[in-house]
């Protein structure tokens, strides 16, 4: 999907159960936390699965990639960290205006 066929929904924080959070599987029967968009890209700052183990997270990639937005990970725990190893992700650091450097991780 071309960039200009995305979804034209506002820049910043994605909850649980909202329309958005909904048109990707993001609700709190699955995920505790949050998303953030940018652009053409929903970065997944800080969730927890309420389901371990159940690819419910797989599911939310597929289902933001699908859409045609990008996936970035900043900073992922171990566990994070290997799931986005075996999906493809490498990392990468970029400049954030409030934090400085940081490591993002993202599909090529």
């Amino acid at each position: 999907m071309n960039a200009c066929a995305l979804p034209e929904w506002p820049d910043g924080k994605i909850d649980l159960d909202s329309a958005i959070g909904n048109a990707l599987g993001f609700t709190s029967a699955k995920f505790d936390g949050w998303l953030w968009k940018t652009d053409d890209q929903i970065t997944i700052s800080f969730i927890e699965s309420i389901q371990a183990g159940k690819g419910n997270l797989s599911k939310l990639f597929d289902a933001i990639e699908a859409i045609g937005f990008k996936v970035a990970v900043p900073t992922p725990m171990h566990d994070m960290r290997e799931i986005l190893i075996r999906k493809g992700f490498r990392p990468h650091i970029e400049m954030d205006a409030e934090l400085g450097p940081v490591e993002l991780w993202t599909k090529e």
